[in-house]
C-alpha cells in the first residue's frame, strides 16, 4: 500500500514537471514573438508587414519588431521618451522603409564652456566640443584646444565636466559654410496653366572658408576672408510651370508680329498685338527703382527682377506696371509712336536684330 502511494506520488510529480516545462516553453515562444529580440532572432517570427527596428540610445541597444510607419511612431510604441533638445537620426518624420532599420538617439545634456573669464551654459545633444563652442557664440581659432576638466561646482550646476578653451594665439579660423542653390523656372507646355512641378530638388553646397581676425569688440569678431575651398557644389532647383494660354503662342523673331485675344482686369476683351525692337535700354532703366538689364538666353531683354522690358501706351499702362506678355511677365519701361495708333500694342525689347548682347 505504501509502495503504491509512493509510485502515485512520483507519477504526479513527473506529470507536474512536464506541464510546467511545456507551459514555460509556450511563455518563452510568446514572449519572443511580442517583445524585444536579439540579433540572432531577427529573421524569426517576422509578422507580415512588420519590420525589425534597432534603437541605439546612449550606449544602450534595443531591437523590436513593429509595423510602425515612421520613426516617431516606432519610438512611441517602444515606450521611449524623447526630451526637448534630444536629437533623433533619422528625423522623426522619416519613413521606416527597411526590414532592419536603425535609429540613433542623442540625449541632450547640460554643458559648461569656459573661455578665459567667459562662461557659457547650454543644453545640447552635440558631442563635438568645437561645435558646442560655436553653438554658444564663441569663435574657435585654428590651433585652439578644448580640454575637458572636472567641475568643482557639480552639486550646484549638475554638470560633471567643463569644456575649457585653451587659446594658442592663433588669429585665423576655418568654418564650414553652406552655398545656397539657385532656382530655375522653365515653361512646360504640357502642364496646365498655373500648375507647377519640381523637376529637380535643390541641394545646398558646402565650402570651407578661412578667415583672419581683424579685431574683437564686445565678443563680436570682425574678420576678413583669406581663402575658401568648395567641398560640394550646390545643385540647382528646377521648377516646371504650365505655360499660360498667351505664352503657348509666343512672339518669335520669325513672326515679327504676334496677335492674341486678351481679357483685361475690367473684364473687357481686346485684340492685342506684340512686336519687338532692339535698342540700348539703358536710357529708361532709371525708372522702377533703377538697376540694369540683361539679355536672356532666348535673346529677350529683362530687368534685374527678370521682367521682360516692355514699351506700351503709358496712359493705359503706366511705367512700372506689370503686364502679361507671350514671352513671360513684363514691366513697362518705355513707350513709342505706335502707342497712339494702337494703344493695346506691346513692343518687347529683344536682341533679335543686332545680336550684340546690348
Amino acid at each position: 500500500m505504501r509502495l503504491s502511494r509512493k509510485i502515485d506520488q512520483a507519477l504526479c510529480f513527473v506529470v507536474a514537471i512536464s506541464i510546467i516545462a511545456v507551459f514555460g516553453v509556450l511563455i518563452n515562444i510568446s514572449t519572443r514573438r511580442t517583445s524585444a529580440v536579439s540579433d540572432d532572432d531577427q529573421n524569426t517570427y517576422l509578422a507580415e508587414g512588420a519590420k525589425f527596428v534597432t534603437f541605439y540610445d546612449e550606449g544602450k541597444k534595443l531591437t523590436v519588431k513593429t509595423d510602425a510607419k515612421t520613426v516617431s511612431e516606432a519610438i512611441k510604441r517602444a515606450g521611449i521618451l524623447i526630451n526637448d533638445g534630444d536629437v533623433v537620426e533619422p528625423g522623426l518624420d522619416s519613413e521606416i522603409n527597411a526590414d532592419n532599420f536603425f535609429i540613433n538617439i542623442y540625449r541632450s545634456r547640460p554643458v559648461i564652456i569656459k573661455d578665459g573669464k567667459i562662461t557659457r551654459y547650454i543644453m545640447t545633444a552635440n558631442r563635438d566640443s568645437k561645435t558646442i563652442a560655436r553653438e554658444v557664440g564663441l569663435t574657435i581659432y585654428d590651433g585652439d584646444v578644448i580640454e575637458i576638466i572636472p567641475n568643482n561646482n557639480f552639486l550646484e550646476t549638475g554638470v560633471a565636466n567643463v569644456y575649457q578653451i585653451i587659446r594658442n594665439g592663433g588669429r585665423t579660423f576655418t568654418l564650414e559654410e553652406e552655398i545656397p542653390f539657385n532656382e530655375r523656372t522653365e515653361k512646360d507646355y504640357n502642364l496646365e496653366p498655373g500648375v507647377s512641378e519640381v523637376r529637380q530638388l535643390g541641394e545646398v553646397g558646402m565650402k570651407k572658408s578661412t578667415y583672419n581676425v581683424l579685431y574683437i569688440d564686445n565678443e563680436e569678431v570682425f574678420r576678413e576672408l583669406i581663402s575658401e575651398e568648395v567641398v560640394r557644389e550646390p545643385v540647382e532647383r528646377v521648377v516646371a510651370v504650365g505655360a499660360s494660354a498667351i505664352e503657348r503662342n509666343p512672339l518669335t523673331p520669325g513672326k515679327g508680329r504676334n496677335y492674341y485675344t486678351y481679357t483685361k482686369s475690367d473684364g473687357n476683351t481686346v485684340l492685342r498685338q506684340e512686336t519687338f525692337y532692339d535698342l540700348n535700354m539703358s536710357i529708361v532703366m532709371g525708372y522702377c527703382g533703377g538697376g540694369g538689364y540683361s539679355v536672356r538666353a532666348d535673346g529677350v531683354k529683362v530687368d534685374r527682377d527678370g521682367y521682360v522690358l516692355v514699351a506700351a501706351n503709358l496712359s493705359l499702362y503706366p511705367r512700372c506696371s506689370v503686364v502679361e506678355t507671350s514671352l513671360g511677365p513684363g514691366k513697362v519701361y518705355d513707350t513709342g509712336g505706335f502707342a497712339a495708333e494702337n494703344p493695346e500694342q506691346f513692343d518687347l525689347a529683344t536682341d533679335w536684330s543686332n545680336h550684340d548682347g546690348i
